[in-house]
């Protein structure tokens, strides 16, 4: 069967994004070619401002229409907490919940030896002075469950620890719910058991 150049170009690049695999990238644009013509126009417009004119916050790293996004310019957000992600899109989550009222700081990846990234590689001296500066009374280390997201946590313990007056906390992690005991790996268990909590 003869390709047609046109969806060929079309499924290389959405295939190009994350967690898109050719055969989604295929569905994609076949629903794109039977969109209307205007819808089509408008979303490739807003990809395009998207792309041309959001930016990370100066201040937390998260993503903003301008210098300070509105978590951290929101007065009636705890400054004094601060939750710290690896990425943008682990904001998101946390936010989503609507549990937390404090800031965030977006340390822009996670230690990881194999891919060449140190700490000198994340935004944690930006951590350090906000610390300082904003007399901020608690951290809470919301890295990912993984050796890398592990590591980073505890490197920044122990960076954190000559501020005597901060509490440093952790994400509890165990068992996710609906899942049985039976699938769970060792380490999560020990989680679970150790993170255990009266009930």
């Amino acid at each position: 069967m003869s390709k047609i150049k046109l969806l060929e170009d079309c499924v290389y690049e959405l295939a190009r994004l994350p967690s898109i695999g050719r055969k989604t990238a295929t569905r994609l644009a076949m629903h794109i070619i039977r969109m209307n013509a205007d819808d089509v126009h408008k979303l490739a417009s807003r990809i395009t401002a998207f792309k041309d004119n959001a930016v990370f916050c100066s201040v937390c790293g998260g993503l903003s229409e301008s210098d300070v996004c509105p978590i951290c310019t929101d007065e009636y957000r705890d400054k004094t907490s601060i939750c710290v992600v690896e990425e943008v899109k682990d904001l998101f989550v946390v936010e989503q919940t609507g549990y937390f009222k404090g800031v965030y700081h977006v340390l822009g990846g996670k230690i990881s030896p194999l891919e060449g990234i140190g700490p000198d590689n994340l935004r944690i001296d930006e951590l350090i002075g906000r610390i300082a500066a904003d007399r901020v009374k608690e951290v809470i280390l919301a890295t990912n469950p993984d050796v890398d997201g592990e590591t980073t946590a505890t490197y920044l313990a122990r960076k954190l620890k000559h501020f005597t007056e901060l509490k440093i906390t952790k994400l509890a992690s165990g068992i996710p719910l609906g899942t049985h005991i039976e699938y769970a790996d060792e380490m999560t268990m020990l989680r679970a058991i150790e993170g255990r909590r009266q009930v």
